[in-house]
C-alpha cells in the first residue's frame, strides 16, 4: 500500500477509531515477548526524560512510565492517543509525569527537548526515504550524551510498510556520535540499542 503521510495518518486513525488494539498488542504473545525483551535490553534501570514517538495505544508507554521520571509519548492518531491516555492512567502513572500528545512526525518532533531515552518501535518503516532520514536525524539530535536510542521493528513484509527494517536500522547505525550496545535479531523482529557518546548533548 503506497500512501503519502496524510493518507497514512487517516488510515491509522480509522484503524484506532474502529478498535483501540488493532494489532492485539495487549495480549498477543509476540507483542508481550517483544515488549519484555525491549525493556530488558535498556541499559539503565531508570531514565530522567524519555520520548516514545508512535506510541499507539500505550502498552509500551505504560511499561516505560515505570522506568522514567518524565515520559513524552505521541501518535499521529487522536484515537490512539486517547487509548494511550486511558492505558497509562490505568497503569497508575502520576498525572504530569507522563504526557501523551497527538503529533505528526517528523514535522512536529519536539526539537527543543533533550532526552536520555528515545524508543522508536514499529514506527520508522512507515516513512518514505526523505521523511525517514529526517525522523532518524531528529531522533539522534534529541538524545543527550550517554543517552540511548532504541529501535525495534518487525522483520516480515506487510502491505503498508514504506521501508524495510534492515534499511531503517542501517540508517540508524550511521547516525554520528552513537555506538551500538545491543543487537537482538530473531525470526520476527530486530532490536538495537545505540548509546550516544560523551560530549555535548
Amino acid at each position: 500500500m503506497n500512501l503519502d503521510q496524510p493518507s497514512r495518518q487517516r488510515h491509522f486513525e480509522a484503524l484506532y477509531a474502529a478498535d483501540d488494539d488493532p494489532w492485539h498488542v495487549r495480549d498477543a504473545w509476540y507483542e508481550r515477548r517483544k515488549r519484555a525483551i525491549l525493556l530488558a535490553s535498556l541499559g539503565k534501570s531508570r531514565y530522567r526524560n524519555a520520548f516514545e514517538p508512535g506510541c499507539g495505544n500505550g502498552e509500551m508507554s505504560a511499561a516505560l512510565a515505570q522506568r522514567c521520571d518524565q515520559l513524552l509519548a505521541c501518535d499521529g492518531s487522536a484515537s490512539a492517543v486517547a487509548a494511550a491516555r486511558r492505558r497509562v492512567a490505568q497503569a497508575g502513572a502520576e498525572r504530569g509525569r507522563v504526557l501523551m500528545e497527538r503529533r505528526s512526525l517528523p514535522a512536529e518532533w519536539p526539537r527543543a527537548a533533550a532526552f536520555d531515552l528515545v524508543v522508536v518501535s514499529e514506527l520508522a518503516y512507515y516513512f518514505e526515504p526523505a521523511a525517514l532520514v529526517s525522523l532518524l536525524s531528529l531522533a539522534g539530535a534529541s538524545v543527550q550524551a550517554d543517552g540511548e536510542l532504541v529501535l525495534c521493528h518487525y522483520l516480515h513484509d506487510f502491505d503498508d510498510r514504506a521501508a524495510s527494517t534492515e534499511l531503517v536500522h542501517a540508517a540508524a547505525a550511521r547516525l554520528p556520535g552513537f555506538v551500538r550496545t545491543l543487537r537482538h535479531a530473531d525470526e520476527d523482529f530486530l532490536l538495537e540499542v545505540f548509546r550516544k557518546q560523551g560530549g555535548n548533548p
